[in-house]
């Protein structure tokens, strides 16, 4: 067995950790632990990375991932073995899913611990399976000369690795036993990174791959938009390329593409609309960014059977769940979009039939709706009164549904993002305080009631760490996006079961936590609430109470309106 002193262990982690910052690391999150100490010192004590300590593991992993999917960084957690790592797989397989850049660094028992009684060992080799895109086992014993220019090769592939290709989370395990703690300082590295602060491996750039489409398009030609978190770069290039062709583009809040006079917001309602969509179909769609949240935009792909369907996916994500793509092109989306050719051929009815029924349906939500705080204005009004330096946090289930249905289109949309990879609702007031650790402006939670409860332990990081958020609760207490499913019908069952009415007060909420709490009863109250600092310093919580049953009739009023309308009016967009 390798002789392992607390010195050799520290050296081996000081190089790594100064490599991770060479690299580019610049955030990384800490739970409480014995064994995890060796890591925990060495990330605090490197001045180049900003060390978040967080109480509960699940907490930090997704704080770690929503400073991630902000950033554009990778960022590094780190826990003590047993059941604290376990806690991280969720947040690992959002990363996974959302293809988010993050190093989850576990402390372990030595070998000698594993399998034999010691406490808080259990089996942590591969222990989140394929939702990592690399495991190692790291040996930190003898800090000699050769082992400590191989730790600095190893953080750089860790950070490369996450970082690369199709980015996501890997995993590095450390089996570090006693003494965790060192009795002197630390003597000189006997290996010294490269000069000028360089990674020990540097990032190679490959250049652009040319596309060399320059293809014309035909005459009823498509974008559908999907989310994009890699600093948004594409929505612009969907959108600059839909009108420049005079083409639709169906754009999901999340792509960042939602503006243009070729932006359809409202085709998740249109869709709905058997006769629109047997009209409407065109001879090509191009498709960026990941699958769009509708439901109705997704049955309708699917159903074009003949459309030529090209997926532009530089990660080779394969975001085809319903086999419809025709041709997938692995290169960079960007050029590829500003490539196409226009050559006259676009038919100028065609983008005119999709804004008729675009304004058309945006003047009768308008009309319905009636200026009432409810759970869809709230959204629409998000996305009108929120600056474009903001950035809107959306939580799944009905928020970022409601998001996609009712947000305008219009060029200063806030940032908008989502953990729409595995599309659950854990982690997720956690991850907005993530984004708001690295956003350097202001952060805005719209977030359900369920969704509040699985992640209370995450309001501490506001008191914690000094962060500021406003979080905007839509409290209907319980599930509403239930009732629009058929499980509703089931009412010996669904009331408790399903949709799971919880009676908890958010004001009861705020004062736990020390937050700042508004309740509107208006639209004018909330854009207040919204403008208002929290007297508190902190956090504050603005509660919109809704009725479950009220919403559900509203959407299918909503709804009813839009796909049986008179006969559009012809689009006055210029």
């Amino acid at each position: 067995m390798p002789i392992m002193t607390a010195t050799d262990t520290y050296l081996l982690l000081r190089a790594f950790c100064d490599e991770l910052a060479r690299c580019g690391l610049r955030h990384a999150c800490t739970s409480p632990g014995s064994r995890s100490t060796p890591i925990v010192l060495s990330l605090v004590r490197d001045p180049r990375i900003r060390t978040w300590s967080h109480i509960d593991e699940r907490c930090a992993g997704f704080f770690a991932l929503g400073a991630a999917k902000a950033s554009g960084r990778p960022v590094a957690l780190t826990c003590t073995s047993g059941t604290a790592a376990a806690n991280f797989a969720p947040a690992v397989i959002e990363a996974c899913q959302a293809r988010v850049p993050l190093l989850v660094l576990t402390a372990d028992r030595p070998p000698e611990l594993r399998e034999v009684g010691a406490g808080q060992a259990i089996d942590q080799l591969k222990l989140y399976g394929d939702a990592v895109k690399w495991f190692f086992e790291v040996g930190v014993y003898e800090a000699s000369e050769v082992s400590l220019r191989w730790i600095r090769q190893l953080a750089c592939r860790t950070y490369w690795t996450a970082l690369e290709g199709r980015p996501g989370p890997v995993h590095l395990n450390f089996p570090l036993r006693e003494p965790l703690v060192l009795d002197g300082d630390l003597p000189a590295d006997p290996v010294a990174g490269r000069p000028g602060g360089r990674p020990w491996v540097a990032r190679a750039r490959s250049a652009t791959r040319p596309t060399g489409r320059g293809r014309t398009l035909p005459a009823r030609t498509l974008v559908v938009a999907g989310r994009d978190e890699r600093g948004g770069a594409l929505g612009p290039h969907a959108a600059r390329l839909a009108d420049r062709a005079g083409i639709p583009l169906l754009a999901d809040p999340l792509s960042g593409a939602r503006h243009g006079r070729s932006a359809i917001a409202r085709y998740d309602l249109l869709l709905r609309s058997g006769a629109f969509a047997t009209r409407m179909r065109p001879e090509l769609i191009i498709r960026v960014g990941d699958l769009p949240t509708s439901k109705p935009l997704r049955s309708w792909l699917a159903s074009l059977t003949g459309t030529e369907q090209l997926l532009l996916d530089p990660e080779a994500a394969w975001q085809d769940p319903d086999a419809a793509v025709t041709e997938i092109d692995f290169g960079d989306p960007g050029s590829a979009l500003d490539a196409f050719t226009v050559a006259g051929a676009v038919d100028p009815e065609w983008l005119a039939g999709w804004t008729a029924a675009d304004d058309a349906a945006t003047r009768t939500i308008e009309e319905v709706l009636a200026g009432e705080l409810c759970e869809p204005l709230v959204a629409a009004r998000l996305g009108d009164w929120l600056a474009p330096e903001t950035t809107l946090v959306v939580a799944s289930s009905m928020p970022i549904r409601d998001v996609e249905l009712y947000f305008p289109a219009r060029v200063a949309l806030p940032r908008t993002l989502s953990n729409r990879g595995a599309n659950g609702i854990d982690g997720t007031i956690s991850t907005a305080f993530g984004v708001a650790a690295v956003s350097g402006a202001p952060v805005v939670l719209l977030i359900g009631d369920v969704a509040l409860l699985h992640d209370l332990g995450g309001l501490l990081a506001s008191r914690r760490l000094g962060l500021q958020l406003t979080i905007v609760v839509i409290n209907n207490d319980g599930g509403g996006i239930f009732h629009f499913l058929p499980v509703s019908s089931q009412r010996f069952a669904f009331e408790e079961h399903v949709a799971t009415p919880h009676g908890l007060s958010v004001e009861s909420v705020a004062t736990l936590y020390g937050l700042g709490y508004e309740r509107p009863q208006s639209l004018d109250e909330l854009r207040t609430a919204l403008d208002r600092e929290s007297g508190s310093g902190a956090a504050k919580l603005i509660e919109v109470r809704t009725d479950r049953e009220q919403n559900l009739a509203l959407h299918r009023q909503v709804e009813r309106a839009v796909v049986s309308p008179p006969a559009p009016a012809a689009s006055r967009r210029a």
